[in-house]
């Protein structure tokens, strides 16, 4: 069945590369992303008429594509720079079940976070997104009652996951563990007055920018043309005037539909929706600034109710601290500034509650990002997260709202109201780019595979059962095999430019890597970078 009114005549049988054009084992099928695969689509693009245009690759955009291509229609989804350029890269990591929303009144919006999270660490990508303890400290400042109704929404936290069908294997249940076991979790909490922790789990996700490459490269494998370093000048019903940034060439993409899903900026673009940005900062701090801990922190923001700072250890010993929710007013800015008085306040949230405080030196990097809120009454970190998809007078559809979490089914509700008559969407069981039974099995194990000579565990946590594909460039080239920060390999750089779209260093190293938090390591790192793009990237 096709859904759409019947397909024109040039349209080609499938969009999807000849298996010769990129070969190399280990790579998911058809889903390889350089610079040779934009060149011809862009092409064809300017030939054909799609189903679907998507105007952004952000989470939500790659998941518009991927929904519809799924689906069987002819899709073009573009983006002015990069793949999860804007806000998609600037979150928490955090794959969440809604508790907050829950905290305030929003059942709805909580459970289908909830059942989102169980999607993605069930079946979408449980190679990128997994369970995470999170323990918030009983320090004089948090009262007995207050731990009670801490303690009581955790435990409808946990009825929601239930609701949702998520296995309690992947998400434990709440406890409250005593003073020494919660500075056994987080040796640097402060011990004078600790009377325990309230322990809980939800989701995380290994790399937010990460997850976008993968929904891309998924939603590229089932035909769709992902062309990024395209502008949207104009919109309309009927499709948009498109700039290549890289050329300069002006064209015009004609679709059936057309999806605006460019977040923060999505307003610029049509007047038919109407945003109050807000700011959300997070901090960088250095290896071995909070010692090493074993979880994360909910840290009480005093007097902001349901509000917490997060404290989220990465694997690479960074450690993020987050976030803010200031409005934003005036131009949107391309990448948002973290200024002194965001990083000010997550310093003195977070000292709070450590025996010994960290000081602005150790914090290495800081990042902000936008999120592009429906307007409305009081302040941004009251207004809702549930999204909306809204049609403008001309047929543009524009995908708003939400959160990272819930990117799936903002994308399927947005193919459906641009395609009511096509067939179900499929991607709540569709497995991303990595996902596969392998990458799934092999996660527990993937310690003892390295040292039986596989591919190492930060390798199998950021691809999945491409992994061993991106160590054994490795492995092949002693040259590929050297180490950047992060542990990065050149290889991984080789990787994404031969199958993620990397095409300039700030892909490289601000994406498909996250070394350019921290302004010294993309030094130390752009040489390589640099290297790989000239001897790769033609």
């Amino acid at each position: 069945m096709n859904p759409s009114p019947g397909p024109p005549p040039d349209r080609p049988a499938s969009a999807s590369p000849s298996p010769t054009e990129f070969p190399s084992a280990g790579v998911a099928e058809g889903s390889s992303l350089n610079a040779a695969r934009r060149a011809r689509e862009l092409a064809d693009v300017r030939e054909t008429v799609v189903d679907l245009l998507v105007v952004g690759l952000g989470a939500t955009g790659a998941g518009v594509a991927l929904d519809a291509a799924s689906r069987g229609l002819s899709v073009a989804a573009i983006d002015a720079h990069d793949l999860a350029f804007g806000t998609s890269r600037w979150s928490s990591k955090m794959i969440h079940g809604g508790l907050r929303y829950l905290a305030k009144g929003q059942v709805g919006v909580a459970r289908e976070s909830a059942v989102e999270r169980g999607a993605l660490l069930a079946r979408t990508a449980p190679h990128l997104v997994r369970a995470q303890p999170y323990v918030l400290p009983l320090t004089p400042e948090v009262s007995r009652g207050q731990a009670a109704v801490v303690m009581a929404g955790y435990r409808l936290g946990d009825l929601l996951r239930a609701s949702a069908g998520t296995p309690r294997g992947l998400l434990p249940g709440p406890s409250r563990v005593p003073a020494s076991q919660a500075r056994d979790l987080f040796p640097a909490l402060r011990a004078d007055g600790l009377r325990g922790g309230l322990v809980s789990f939800d989701g995380r996700v290994v790399d937010d920018a990460r997850l976008v490459v993968a929904i891309a490269r998924t939603a590229a494998a089932h035909g769709a043309r992902i062309l990024t370093r395209c502008r949207a000048l104009s919109l309309s019903g009927d499709g948009a005037e498109v700039r290549d940034e890289l050329s300069g060439d002006v064209f015009t993409v004609r679709a059936r539909k057309v999806v605006n899903a460019a977040g923060v900026w999505a307003g610029q673009l049509t007047s038919s929706v109407s945003l109050r940005p807000s700011r959300g900062t997070h901090l960088v701090l250095r290896p071995g600034a909070l010692g090493e801990p074993r979880a994360s922190l909910h840290v009480p923001i005093p007097g902001q109710g349901a509000r917490f700072v997060l404290v989220l250890p990465q694997a690479d010993g960074r450690v993020y601290v987050g976030l803010t929710d200031e409005p934003v007013e005036g131009p949107v800015p391309d990448v948002p500034e973290a200024p002194e008085s965001d990083i000010a306040f997550l310093l003195e949230v977070l000292n709070s509650v450590l025996g010994a405080p960290v000081a602005r030196e150790d914090v290495a990097g800081a990042y902000a990002g936008l999120r592009p809120l429906l307007s409305g009454d009081g302040r941004t970190a009251d207004l809702s997260r549930r999204h909306a998809v809204v049609t403008a007078p001309d047929g543009v559809l524009t995908v708003v709202g939400g959160k990272l979490t819930t990117y799936r089914r903002m994308a399927q509700d947005a193919v459906d109201a641009a395609f009511p008559g096509a067939p179900a969407s499929r991607t709540a069981r569709l497995p991303l780019v990595g996902a596969d039974a392998a990458a799934r099995a092999g996660l527990p194990g993937a310690g003892d595979a390295a040292e039986a000579g596989g591919p190492p565990r930060r390798l199998v946590e950021r691809y999945g059962s491409e992994a061993a594909a991106v160590h054994a460039l490795a492995l092949g080239d002693p040259a590929l095999a050297e180490t950047l920060p992060l542990g990065v390999t050149v290889a991984e750089l080789v990787w994404a430019v031969r199958h993620e779209g990397a095409l300039d260093s700030g892909d490289l190293l601000d994406r498909r890597t996250r070394i350019g938090l921290v302004g010294e390591d993309r030094a130390a790192a752009l040489p390589a970078a640099e290297r790989v793009l000239r001897a790769h990237a033609g």
